[in-house]
C-alpha cells in the first residue's frame, strides 16, 4: 500500500467547499488512480479523524484561452477529486497539509 502522503496531493478550498466544511465534509485532489478504501485510509491516518463516507470525481480538463505573439488555446490538467464526510463530533486542520 502506498503513503498516505501520495494519495493525498492537497485540499481544495474553493466557496463550494468552505460551504461542505460547515457539514464535516472535505474536499481533496487525490492521485488519479487511487480508490476509496485507500483515500479513506490516507485521511484516518493523516489527520487521526473517522472517515464516514468517501465520493469521488474526475474533473475533465477545459479548454482556456493563452495570450501572447500568437492566440492560442491550451488545456487545464484533469485530475481526481475526492469529497469525503467525516464524524460530526470531529474536525480536520487543512493547515497540516502541504
Amino acid at each position: 500500500m502506498r503513503r498516505p502522503e501520495e494519495i493525498i496531493i492537497r485540499p481544495i478550498i474553493t466557496e463550494k467547499s468552505n460551504r461542505l466544511m460547515e457539514m464535516k465534509k472535505y474536499t481533496f485532489e487525490v492521485a488519479m488512480d487511487a480508490n476509496k478504501h485507500e483515500i479513506k485510509h490516507a485521511i484516518q491516518t493523516l489527520f487521526g479523524v473517522k472517515v464516514l463516507k468517501v465520493n469521488t470525481m474526475i474533473v475533465k480538463p477545459r479548454k482556456r484561452r493563452v495570450f501572447g505573439k500568437f492566440r492560442k488555446y491550451g488545456y487545464t490538467k484533469a485530475y481526481k477529486k475526492a469529497i469525503v464526510t467525516i464524524d460530526p463530533s470531529q474536525e480536520i486542520d487543512l493547515s497540516k497539509v502541504r
